[in-house]
């Protein structure tokens, strides 16, 4: 028991350890473009929920260790954390695109990489994977926020796509079943961030950005409606698949 006492204590060491990195970004941001108490409530509000539902995970998972693979996550929640406050910030004042992209780029050329740590270090779980994959829908939501207000509020369903998924799965349990591993399905995820990331940059012609975030927005909803059909065609027949949470934004799986 007392073992496991010191593991739970090292592990909200670290969760504890990733929020302070976190307002020490924000205050670094604040400091850089003058930060307004919109964009500093939203990055507090978000280290603090981050600390307060990880903790929270990795208490009840009884991990060992918090492991490389989760470090690396929780990295990349950091920069999501600082990339929701200047999104937020941007309502109030002109957003700097240009620190925008390079740490919305940074994040994701940074998914997978925890993916293949894990791998190698045999430090695969349930909670890293979860963690993983929620970091990468939020950062989705967040980026089809900002795309929107220069596109238009329909963006927004690339971002909440996964979350309205969440919440009929809650109401159709049918929707909870394991799904076959699709490389279509993570290609399609990954494409959704780097189409809003250029639409976002907004270096190219406002049609050409329109056509970018509409073939990627088109995409998903294939994708999802491919799921959907699959687990309806399948929900009275017990068919044995290999196990896969149903992720819409599958970024970077396990």
């Amino acid at each position: 028991m007392a073992l496991n006492n010191t593991y739970d204590a090292r592990l909200q060491q670290e969760t504890a350890v990733g929020a302070g990195v976190q307002i020490l970004l924000l205050a670094l941001l604040g400091s850089a473009i003058g930060m307004g108490p919109v964009g500093w409530l939203t990055g507090l509000v978000f280290a603090f929920a981050t600390w307060a539902v990880l903790s929270r995970a990795v208490h009840r998972s009884r991990l060992h260790s918090f492991g490389p693979a989760n470090r690396v996550t929780l990295g990349r929640s950091i920069l999501v954390g600082g990339v929701t406050a200047l999104v937020a910030d941007s309502f109030e004042s002109a957003p700097p695109v240009t620190l925008l992209v390079a740490l919305t780029a940074v994040a994701l050329l940074l998914d997978g990489v925890d993916g293949k740590v894990a791998r190698r270090t045999g430090t695969s779980s349930a909670l890293g994977a979860r963690f993983d994959m929620e970091v990468d829908a939020f950062l989705i939501l967040v980026l089809s926020v900002y795309v929107s207000t220069q596109l238009g509020p329909w963006v927004l369903v690339i971002g909440g796509m996964r979350y309205a998924f969440v919440a009929a799965a809650r109401l159709a349990p049918w929707l909870t079943a394991p799904l076959p591993p699709s490389f279509a399905r993570k290609t399609v995820a990954a494409v959704q961030g780097v189409c809003l990331l250029v639409a976002g940059a907004e270096l190219l012609p406002r049609p050409v950005n329109l056509a970018i975030v509409l073939l990627a927005l088109g995409s998903l909803v294939w994708s999802f409606g491919r799921d959907v059909a699959w687990l309806w065609r399948n929900a009275r027949m017990p068919v044995v698949v290999p196990a896969e949470p149903p992720q819409l934004l599958e970024l970077a799986a396990r």
